[in-house]
């Protein structure tokens, strides 16, 4: 029998206000439980922000799609302009060719063609060409992959590529094989029902009983063969309906001015980024978008306040966000509407995360999903003992 395993596990889109009415949910195996204040972004922010214990603009995994034609490895993809939109729309069909140019290109991380129409494509880069997941993975900086190998701790980690049930169980093979002190475990199936279905539907209580079946059955084969199984399970945001629809694309192309010319934008699902390339161009958008009730331009105070300001413009020289359970549809994420969404500002209700923990003893200051890294820097500062307030405080010291 092995001394101890530290299990961190990833519920993506598992926010407060869904939890918050299911007292049940974990109550036996971890019933310390605790609202997070999540980043500002979507999980391509989140999950680097967790696995690093630093904020967007140190790290600098922010959204996925940015203005760079200098650098854009997608030239050789605008021949598929050519092709039939009702073809190239089909989800289907995008998820064909993500997978090849994914292969082609070598991107490690995760990535999706999206909806970004292939005349434009050629005008972007892609920012996630490494996997957060994986040592050296981040944009900047060290993750806690690089912490583990730099202290030779043997680990699990979730593989994207392979489903939930497959990763559940090669974790429990390597616990029955006591081959691991450290796991990640990383579900992302709960969000992918919740932008389906919303934030109501009654499959969401049967998915929760699925991931607390699983937990149980992990956290019993953990007991068998390690002496002390410390439990943190989290999540990076929550999920808001989408119960209005908003045609921004149609308000800003109705302004005459040029892609490529004049500006270039991604209309990510809740918030719109822009570069301008002249004066007029900027004044047009800025006061076309001060007329759209939906939403609102983000103010620099504001973008620095949530460590998502980026000097360089690199993300977008202006963000326009939407309002909690307004959707930009069509999209460079989607033609077509979906159920529910996150990405909204990080004090909206749906925007809030949890953290349940089998540990009494997890500091108050653990706040904000950043902090999730100091549970894990914790875990492999004291190995033999459980985790206590004193060391946490001393690491965020």
């Amino acid at each position: 029998m092995k001394q101890r395993l530290d299990l961190f596990i990833m519920i993506d889109a598992c926010g407060w206000e869904i939890i918050k009415d299911r007292p049940q949910f974990l109550s036996a195996l971890a019933p310390h439980r605790r609202k997070l204040e999540s980043v500002f972004g979507y999980s391509s922010t989140c999950v680097p922000s967790i696995l690093s214990g630093r904020w967007p603009d140190e790290h600098h995994n922010w959204c996925y799609f940015i203005h760079d034609p200098q650098n854009s490895p997608f030239r050789s993809l605008s021949w598929l302009r050519w092709l039939p939109k009702a073809l190239t729309s089909r989800r289907i069909v995008r998820r064909y060719l993500t997978k090849v140019v994914k292969s082609t290109l070598g991107f490690k991380g995760y990535f999706d063609l999206y909806n970004i129409p292939f005349h434009l494509i050629h005008l972007f880069d892609f920012t996630e060409k490494k996997s957060p997941l994986q040592p050296r993975g981040m944009n900047r900086g060290p993750n806690v992959f690089d912490l583990l190998v730099e202290k030779g701790v043997p680990y699990f980690v979730t593989e994207p590529d392979l489903s939930e049930e497959t990763n559940r169980d090669r974790l429990i093979a390597d616990i029955e094989g006591e081959r691991i002190d450290f796991a990640f475990q990383y579900w992302a199936g709960l969000d992918g029902l919740l932008h389906r279905v919303g934030n109501q539907s009654p499959e969401i209580d049967t998915k929760l009983a699925e991931y607390e079946a699983w937990i149980t059955q992990t956290m019993t084969t953990a007991q068998k063969h390690y002496r002390t199984v410390n439990l943190h399970v989290f999540s990076d945001h929550g999920m808001a309906n989408c119960d209005r629809h908003l045609d921004l694309r149609s308000k800003i192309e109705a302004l005459g001015l040029r892609i490529g010319a004049d500006y270039n934008v991604v209309y990510d699902s809740t918030m719109a980024r822009f570069w301008f390339f002249n004066d007029a161009a900027r004044q047009k958008v800025s006061k076309a978008l001060e007329d759209v009730p939906e939403g609102r331009i983000m103010p620099e105070e504001e973008l620095r306040r949530f460590r998502a300001h980026f000097a360089d413009g690199r993300y977008g020289e202006l963000i326009f966000l939407v309002q909690e359970g307004v959707l930009i549809v069509p999209s460079h994420m989607g033609e077509r509407p979906i159920r529910a969404m996150h990405g909204y500002h990080p004090h909206d209700p749906q925007s809030y995360a949890t953290l349940f923990s089998n540990s009494s003893s997890v500091p108050k200051d653990i706040t904000h999903i950043p902090h999730i890294h100091r549970l894990m820097e914790a875990a492999l500062e004291r190995p033999e003992v459980d985790l206590s307030a004193s060391a946490l405080h001393a690491l965020a010291a």
